[in-house]
């Protein structure tokens, strides 16, 4: 059942068994066991990967039960939103302020002598108990009854078998399912820039943001950074089956100095700059309608958004991950995260391009 419709206290309440399983899921079952384990609920998403491992994933449950080769569940993805609510010892692991949980978890990690860590995310990781935890933007209700997103974080969870325990988002099949390589590291802290020591950049919608102008190159957007070298670079092979081989495709880089990531498509056979994500713990400030759009409560500007809309000063339009927007400029004001809070970004886009998230 989705999130939205359930009503108070009937949110599925689940045990975590270390390294065995989380409440009726055990590690080393099959497919067929695991939905009749969840009460037959059908999968809303599934992906299978030539080594064996495959993922599936249950929304009206709100897990994803991922298979190792030999299809044996070997991981269960908890969701912040619509996920059982967990419990290990004392301590409930979802639907928490993440700061919250970390403390506690710290707290239990010393009382029983076992050593925590920092995930990729930031968040805490003991592999003893085979627990990776992450963190997701909370939705709530309206008074009008829509769905809308709010500024707060909310704690989920990766629950692993021992052979994953380690490194979880080093195994090959949490990596089939959920690809980190290629994302910064966070080491535990958000530190997000004072907007007096932030750039002022200009946009031109769906021509220009700051320096950089649609259409161009990787080369031309380094050099107009700067000469900036891009912290990450990700890409892709045409086929899945043959990631390995063929042309290799840009799709971003990510300007961590700049606080900035350029995404590239291909119209002519070779990489064109299409749009442009300005980072919201980092990146310049950029202003619309007297908006300034970077950095601040979410909240706040899909407010002042809905109300121009309202006074039917413009339209709006909602992308694809509940992002606002203008009509027509195809620019979407995104969220990400800091700390147990989101604060905004922004994605200004070409008059074409598509934005998937």
């Amino acid at each position: 059942m989705a999130w939205w419709k359930r009503k108070p206290g009937e949110r599925a309440q689940w045990l975590l068994n270390p390294l065995v399983g989380v409440g009726p899921l055990r590690f080393g079952m099959c497919p067929d066991e695991v939905k009749a384990a969840l009460g037959g609920v059908t999968n809303s998403g599934s992906q299978v990967a030539r080594s064996g491992s495959s993922w599936e994933r249950y929304g009206d449950a709100g897990v994803t039960a991922i298979h190792g080769p030999g299809m044996l569940l070997v991981a269960v993805a908890i969701d912040a939103m619509s996920g059982p609510l967990v419990r290990f010892r004392d301590v409930e692991l979802i639907a928490r302020v993440p700061s919250e949980v970390r403390a506690d978890i710290d707290a239990l990690a010393r009382q029983e002598g076992v050593e925590g860590r920092v995930n990729w995310g930031g968040d805490p990781e003991v592999a003893a108990w085979g627990l990776s935890m992450g963190a997701a933007q909370a939705w709530e209700l309206s008074s009008e009854g829509y769905v809308q997103r709010t500024d707060r974080m909310i704690s989920e969870a990766l629950l692993v078998a021992p052979e994953l325990a380690e490194d979880p988002y080093g195994a090959e099949t949490i990596v089939h399912w959920w690809d980190i390589r290629e994302q910064p590291v966070n080491p535990g802290g958000w530190p997000v820039t004072a907007d007096q020591d932030r750039r002022r950049w200009e946009w031109t919608p769906l021509e220009s943001v700051g320096p950089l102008r649609f259409g161009m190159s990787p080369q031309q957007v380094a050099a107009a950074l700067g000469g900036e070298v891009p912290a990450a670079r990700r890409g892709h092979f045409p086929h899945y089956w043959y990631r390995e081989s063929g042309q290799w495709y840009l799709n971003e880089d990510r300007f961590d100095a700049a606080g900035v990531t350029a995404h590239y498509w291909y119209r002519e056979g070779v990489p064109t700059l299409g749009a442009v994500t300005v980072h919201g713990r980092t990146g310049p400030q950029v202003d619309f309608d007297g908006i300034d759009l970077i950095g601040k409560t979410v909240s706040t500007i899909d407010a002042a958004l809905e109300q121009r809309a309202e006074n039917e000063e413009m339209g709006l339009v909602i992308g694809c991950s509940g992002d606002l927007g203008p009509a027509g400029l195809n620019m979407y004001v995104r969220a990400t995260r800091a700390g147990d809070v989101v604060v905004s970004e922004a994605r200004f886009c070409t008059a074409d391009w598509e934005d998937h998230g």
